[in-house]
């Protein structure tokens, strides 16, 4: 089971998904316009319940590892889910986010996402923060400038999704540059 400290905000519960978030993670991952630009795209809710227990044992802050984390209301609805990608080193992670779109343009996302940083420079100690985006998303891209996040690469047709190839940018920001 996953020690995943839980962190609360003024409107906020981020936490370890559990299964009682399988129907609602379903249902806004699998939507195309969530999808779009995601490499994981769940076909069935069984799907799901495989992704969930997977994720519930993972131990967080281990090298190279993924921990999707839910972000949640007060009363336990779903919005949406983080992943963080603890690195090999100890001194750098990466974070994907996904909002359902019924809860977009409320903050949520920016309030989620601050929340997560904020631990992870002050409670983990961590160095760097990156956040790969497809160039194309541009919501994503806004949340991460307004967070204070610089754009430092942009590599051309570097992943394959769907037989395609996509380009993909790299935004960082680093402990001493958070406020």
């Amino acid at each position: 089971m996953s020690t995943f400290e839980t962190i609360s905000t003024d409107r906020l519960i981020i936490r370890t998904l559990e299964m009682k978030d399988k129907d609602a993670l379903f249902k806004y991952r699998s939507i195309p316009e969530v999808y779009k630009f995601q490499t994981w795209q769940p076909k069935e809710v069984n799907e799901v319940e495989k992704f969930i227990s997977y994720n519930m044992a993972v131990v967080p802050n281990a090298g190279d590892t993924w921990l999707q984390v839910a972000i949640s209301s007060k009363d336990g609805q779903l919005l949406g889910d983080i992943g963080i990608h603890y690195m090999d080193d100890g001194f750098h992670m990466e974070l994907g986010y996904t909002l359902s779109p019924e809860f977009e343009g409320k903050g949520y996302a920016s309030e989620a996402v601050r929340a997560v940083i904020d631990y992870v420079f002050s409670g983990l100690g961590k160095h760097r923060v990156t956040c790969s985006v497809d160039p194309d998303n541009l919501k994503s891209i806004r949340l991460l400038e307004r967070l204070g996040f610089r754009k430092e690469a942009h590599f051309i047709k570097s992943y394959r999704m769907n037989n395609e190839w996509y380009d993909d940018c790299v935004y960082a920001i680093l402990a001493d540059e958070w406020k």
